[in-house]
């Protein structure tokens, strides 16, 4: 089984593991609180678990010498991992005890703070699907209606989704504390949760940028709203989805602050180039692939670095009618479809495709210099791969 499966699986696993351990907690106080878990497992089964991956090779990364299946070694996390451990890894029942655990336990975390975030953004954007099934506040809303309810069930649903967002806020902290106490090396511990702590400061921050760009961009110079758009990009997105995963997990291992700032130098312009392809996907994206409306990002009136880009080539007349029709819900096929052609033909789409390949680069240079194991150079690569070249 691929490396990459099989942590995959483990994450899942101890996801798993994790809710069951917290249904007690929750359904013992009340019955009606069963959605909160039925929902939880809803958003935390599948996706890519790229922050999960990104955790594990920044683990794997700081590793004396390369070990793991590629090089007919047993795997190991961090120098103090047994055999015993990856043979655990390898079956895929359950973590194993010390730093494999550790890194699964932190991996697992990530990927439920991730659920919140969406949770929470579905919310911000008003965005009625995630994956290709209801956001979380389209699910109590249905169950406000299906139950017949007193009240709004829109207002019901989206208090309920706040509260299931927070709940696993609290979640993903849990589970990190968790691993932590995995470790021996508890200066290693430090430096992760200081990581994780962080991390979490910035994306709330990035996600305020977001909607502060989407209401506050007609009072702005026009000069600096790419320069604003490409900031959102970093807090947001790049920071949270590449570059903290992947230094959370070193920090785990032990890496050293020269390891740690290579990996910062690769995972920040490599996180930048990941959401400028999302950005492209929001616009132009098949429902199919991404699991959301095609031009989601239009109705949401998402100021992305795409629309920065547009606006400067657009004649007067065509930058007036994406401002006027950038952010309405209630855009047909047929509008979205013009808005698309209007960006294409302002040559913005190529724009970002040039900046994307110019961040990869950049990312790629900072790789090849690392202080890091060839083994997780090679599988760094892979994944700058997979998370720059999403199909549409």
């Amino acid at each position: 089984m691929p490396e990459s499966k099989r942590l995959v699986d483990l994450v899942q696993s101890r996801i798993d593991e994790y809710l069951m351990s917290r249904e007690p907690i929750v359904t013992l106080i009340s019955s009606d609180l069963t959605p909160l878990i039925d929902y939880s497992r809803q958003f935390l089964s599948g996706g890519k678990r790229f922050r999960a991956q990104f955790c594990y090779w920044g683990a794997r990364s700081v590793l004396p010498q390369d070990s793991g299946p590629e090089s007919g070694q047993p795997t190991a996390i961090q120098p103090s991992v047994s055999a015993d451990d990856e043979a655990a890894a390898s079956a895929a029942p359950a973590p194993a005890a010390g730093g494999l655990a550790a890194v699964v336990s932190a991996a697992s975390a990530l990927e439920i703070f991730h659920a919140a975030a969406l949770v929470h953004d579905d919310i911000i954007d008003n965005s009625d699907t995630r994956r290709g099934a209801p956001s979380a506040h389209k699910l109590f809303e249905s169950l406000h209606e299906r139950e017949g309810w007193a009240g709004d069930s829109a207002s019901y649903g989206r208090a309920s989704a706040i509260l299931l967002g927070d709940l696993l806020l609290g979640w993903s902290d849990e589970l990190l504390d968790e691993g932590l106490d995995e470790l021996a090396d508890r200066a290693s511990a430090r430096r992760a949760r200081l990581e994780f702590n962080f991390m979490r400061t910035e994306v709330t921050a990035g996600q305020y940028l977001d909607i502060l760009e989407e209401r506050a961009w007609l009072a702005q110079p026009e000069a600096e709203l790419l320069d604003r758009a490409l900031r959102v990009i970093v807090y947001k997105s790049a920071k949270y989805s590449v570059q903290a995963p992947l230094v959370i997990g070193a920090a785990l291992a032990g890496a050293s602050a020269t390891q740690l700032n290579s990996l910062r130098a690769f995972g920040l312009p490599l996180g930048m180039a990941y959401q400028l392809r999302d950005d492209l996907l929001g616009v132009f994206g098949d429902a199919a692939v991404t699991g959301k409306p095609s031009g989601d990002d239009l109705t949401e009136g998402k100021r992305t670095v795409l629309i920065a880009l547009a606006r400067e080539r657009l004649s007067d007349a065509d930058r007036a009618s994406l401002d006027a029709q950038l952010g309405n819900p209630t855009l047909n096929t047929a509008q979205i479809r013009a808005l698309q052609q209007l960006i294409s033909a302002s040559g913005a789409v190529d724009r970002v495709e040039a900046l994307i390949e110019a961040q990869v680069a950049e990312a790629l240079a900072a790789l090849e210099t690392a202080p890091i194991s060839a083994g997780a150079r090679q599988k760094l690569l892979d994944l700058t791969d997979r998370v720059t070249r999403r199909a549409f």
